[in-house]
């Protein structure tokens, strides 16, 4: 009861803040939906940006996928970080030179083509609308647990809330909001891993105390292995990988992240080209941050969780094991019928004949690697407060970038096709309607998918990075870096690689026909995007070489754009 209060208390206490802040903040011109006027300084958008790119696949999902797979979940650390780098550096302080809006935007005049504006909206909508699909399930998880209700329940009250800052702030209000979330997702992330690692190991820091003792003089690690290899699994930190896999999962990632079209909006809301600089400089000590505290909380996490249930009686299961049952994102099933929860690897042949020697007829139980951040302060013993402010931080970040990538969705419809090309004399104010109807229509649209998501969070987000580096990537940079693409090129790149990408994800992880023996290569569709950049690559140069050069202006603006000072 003293949970639910905390719990209660902390999470109407941090969406009163955001709420009022988007009152405050309320958008009342299209340049402060868009780009919230221009105006935001280089430190709070640093902030802004953080709680854009660290969603509810950093916050809740990054940590669970590590606690379940090991080593290969260091694709995602270094993927994600090492393509907000790219993009700080690479990208940023460029794009905020040519001074548009958007992406579209950018594609549209480089490549002086309204249908290369085209495809380039749908390009955005498919990466914004597959990556939201992530977030919403993320919003149901924690809603799910916070208001003991079914996941499909808490998906729903999500879009509610959603839907209103989202609609009524713009990018203004959004802006200012993520502020307040960073703050709170970040204070939510690192009280329960600083605790947990006093606790477990003795250090305070929870990337030291990672690689820390227990206890009984064992080091954490080499517990977790153990522990593991009982119960028929490799050993956790094993790099016994399909590393042809893991390469193209993280340059995925990586290059995927430099073609975000939520992320790239941010470094507009700044007044100058070196505010973006900064700006991008502040984010990246925010995100990391919480980036280098992930591992730790994933390996406590997993720790704790084994030595909670497994081998247990199932009548004298923790609570926090019985609330997670009621969400359908955890579940036991007693497959021998002696009432203890067995929890083993059953794909592995080996341990399965040793396993039904035992009377044992299989893995008992199912758990969402989503839930793992949300229930660790519970499996910890930590105090009520603590669960109720990773619950506050688990909304923060899934909230956070769903309203960034909402906004991408309708700014795409309002600003890139109709102002851009349908109806280029629509008023600001219908214009400004468009942008919040179409914010409502996303929002819905993604709830519903979310609801029955491809894949766990971080999955689903891969695939929206997959896509996003097959389709904008090579055009963003060559766009930039060479004067000669023109837009027959592009046009062509960017097709070839969105379709074969969105094609090689929807066969394999949306309709699910063939398995990893039927893979390309071995590379899973969290990977494919980096087969897909390469294509676009190679399609783009080579008609861009059988096909005239860009007119003298483009060219010119490309040399202007490669300057960027004020």
């Amino acid at each position: 009861m003293i949970e639910n209060i905390w719990t209660y208390g902390l999470v109407a206490l941090t969406f009163a803040i955001y709420i009022g802040v988007a009152i405050w903040s309320k958008a009342g011109s299209t340049k402060e939906f868009y780009v919230a006027g221009g105006g935001v300084s280089p430190l709070a958008n640093g902030m802004a940006t953080a709680a854009d790119w660290m969603s509810a696949a950093s916050f809740l999902s990054m940590a669970g996928i590590i606690s379940f797979s090991g080593y290969i979940g260091s694709q995602y650390l270094m993927g994600w970080t090492g393509g907000y780098v790219l993009l700080a550096l690479l990208l940023a302080p460029y794009l905020r030179k040519f001074g548009k809006f958007t992406v579209p935007d950018f594609i549209g005049e480089r490549y002086y083509s309204q249908t290369a504006r085209v495809i380039a909206v749908i390009c955005a909508l498919f990466v914004s609308f597959t990556y939201a699909v992530g977030q919403m399930k993320g919003v149901g998880v924690a809603f799910a647990r916070f208001l003991e209700v079914k996941f499909e329940v808490g998906v729903g009250i999500g879009i509610v809330i959603v839907m209103f800052y989202a609609v009524l702030g713009g990018m203004k209000g959004i802006t200012y909001t993520q502020v307040a979330q960073y703050c709170v997702l970040i204070f939510a992330y690192l009280v329960p891993a600083i605790f947990i690692s006093l606790f477990v190991t003795g250090n305070p820091l929870p990337q030291l105390g990672l690689g820390g003792k227990l206890a009984d003089g064992a080091w954490l690690l080499d517990r977790l292995d153990q522990i593991h290899t009982d119960l028929g699994f490799k050993a956790y930190t094993s790099t016994d990988v399909n590393r042809i896999d893991m390469f193209f999962v993280t340059a995925a990632l990586m290059l995927g992240t430099a073609g975000l079209p939520h992320v790239i909006v941010r470094f507009f809301t700044v007044p100058r080209v070196k505010d973006a600089r900064k700006s991008a400089g502040y984010a990246l000590v925010f995100i990391a941050i919480l980036y280098t505290t992930a591992p730790a909380i994933a390996v406590f996490a997993k720790t704790n969780l084994i030595s909670e249930v497994e081998g247990k009686p199932y009548s004298e299961a923790p609570n926090w094991f019985t609330d997670w049952e009621h969400t359908g994102l955890l579940s036991f099933n007693d497959l021998n019928q002696d009432g203890k929860i067995q929890y083993y690897n059953d794909q592995n042949p080996q341990y399965v004949r040793k396993a039904e020697a035992q009377g044992l007829n299989g893995n008992e139980l199912t758990i969402d690697p989503d839930i793992i951040v949300l229930a660790n302060p519970e499996m910890a013993s930590l105090p009520a407060w603590v669960i109720g402010l990773v619950v506050a931080g688990g909304l923060a970040a899934a909230l956070s970038t769903a309203a960034g990538l909402l906004l991408v969705i309708s700014t795409s419809i309002s600003h890139d096709l109709l102002k851009k090309w349908l109806k280029p004399d629509i008023t600001e104010k219908n214009e400004l309607w468009a942008a919040r109807i179409s914010i409502m229509v996303a929002v819905i649209i993604s709830g519903i998918a979310g609801i029955n998501p491809p894949g766990f969070v971080a999955e689903v987000v891969a695939f929206a990075f997959g896509l996003a580096a097959a389709s904008f990537f090579p055009a963003i940079v060559l766009g930039i870096f060479s004067s000669r693409v023109n837009k027959e090129g592009a046009l062509a790149g960017m097709v070839v690689g969105l379709a074969f990408t969105a094609s090689y994800i929807l066969y394999f992880a949306v309709l699910g026909y063939g398995g990893p023996e039927d893979y390309w290569f071995g590379i899973s569709p969290k990977g494919i995007g980096t087969l897909g950049m390469l294509l676009n690559l190679v399609v783009t140069l080579l008609i861009t070489y059988i096909t005239p050069a860009p007119p003298e202006d483009i060219k010119t603006m490309v040399q202007r754009i490669r300057v960027p000072k004020e």
